[in-house]
């Protein structure tokens, strides 16, 4: 329990359909929750929320200490992907190693079956029963099933997620009805380890990154200035290049082996074919040699027809029916029929 409205009303659902309920708060950072007033993250106000909303459930709440396994499942791969050249998804990370990973444990503790978040997402069992699905929240303006590709099988059988099948009002409805304080409170945006949203302040204040000078260059290999090191830079990106050139120049490649920035022309980010990295397969063990499937390069992406082809070592290859713009390394890609997930991977470089 977070403290927002999503994970609140939640708990209000399983305790109404007859659950015995825990709350639990994460405690992600080393300082303590009562003094870090810098953002919603475990902050006291956040706890406070939470606390009051058990308190009107009449439900037990704990703060629970994930420091160790936060800083080493998330921020450390955080730091290590951007000095790969990559851009990275902490909140996969989170999900699959946190909420769903080190808190399954928490949970047996309890002796608690299942882990229960305020994702809108629908997990269901297939046709024989043999498999859990994960489906798209019903609400496509706040579906969430792209964050959780990465969930196995054995975690799926424990999740619940009971606003899937509601839109962001009629949380907030039922929010009131249950007399809840967080019915109005505003949602967080941003990756909550990174409150202001600046990635490259946060690389060097908390990763222990240093700026060090390299090269942007064209892909021809011409040098028209310098940068603080490519860890500060993502494919797509226009601002900040600070180079004079005749036309408008963005990132299409990043290279840390030399610290060289890329940049060419807008026509330069189209791409239709690429590799990901470390599948999870949802509905089936083994994929079949091609699949037919809508995928998501990213998370606000709205999703584009495409072949796939699972490789021997885990990976697959993508084929888009339609070449999209800025394909990201270190993104996750998500493939869909219909509303099933059918699993995803990383974009490699």
């Amino acid at each position: 329990m977070s403290g927002g409205v999503d994970s609140s009303t939640a708990a209000a659902l399983l305790k109404e359909q007859g659950y015995e309920v825990i709350g639990i708060t994460l405690k992600v950072w080393p300082q303590s929750c009562t003094e870090r007033h810098e953002d919603d993250c475990c902050g006291p106000q956040a706890v406070a929320d939470a606390r009051n909303v058990c308190r009107v459930l009449d439900i037990p709440h704990y703060v629970v200490n994930e420091v160790e396994d936060f800083q080493r499942f998330v921020i450390d791969e955080f730091v290590r992907e951007y000095r790969a050249g990559r851009t990275p998804n902490p909140c996969i990370l989170c999900n699959d190693k946190v909420k769903f990973g080190t808190l399954m444990h928490r949970a047996d503790i309890l002796n608690a079956r299942f882990v229960a978040t305020g994702h809108y997402a629908r997990i269901e069992a297939d046709a024989g029963g043999q498999r859990m699905l994960l489906k798209r929240g019903c609400d496509p303006k706040k579906d969430q099933s792209y964050f959780l590709f990465n969930l196995k099988q054995a975690q799926l059988s424990r999740a619940l997620m009971p606003l899937g099948g509601l839109t962001k009002p009629e949380t907030r409805e039922m929010a009131r009805r249950h007399q809840l304080k967080t019915a109005e409170k505003k949602e967080s945006m941003e990756i909550c380890f990174v409150p202001d949203n600046n990635y490259g302040n946060y690389l060097v204040s908390q990763g222990g990154l240093k700026k060090h000078t390299g090269q942007i260059v064209t892909r021809e290999g011409k040098v028209l200035g310098q940068h603080e090191g490519v860890e500060f830079f993502t494919i797509g990106q226009r601002k900040g290049l600070r180079i004079a050139h005749p036309e408008p120049l963005y990132v299409v490649d990043l290279d840390p082996a030399t610290n060289r920035v890329i940049v060419g022309p807008s026509q330069a980010l189209d791409q239709d074919t690429f590799r990901v990295e470390r599948c999870n397969w949802i509905p089936f063990d083994t994929p079949p040699a091609t699949l037919e499937a809508v995928v998501k390069i990213r998370y606000k992406h709205p999703g584009v027809p495409a072949t796939i082809t699972p490789t021997p070592e885990g990976g697959a290859q993508i084929k888009l029916h339609q070449p999209q713009r800025a394909i990201t390394p270190g993104q996750a890609c998500v493939f869909y029929d219909g509303d099933v997930v059918l699993g995803g991977g990383w974009i490699s470089r």
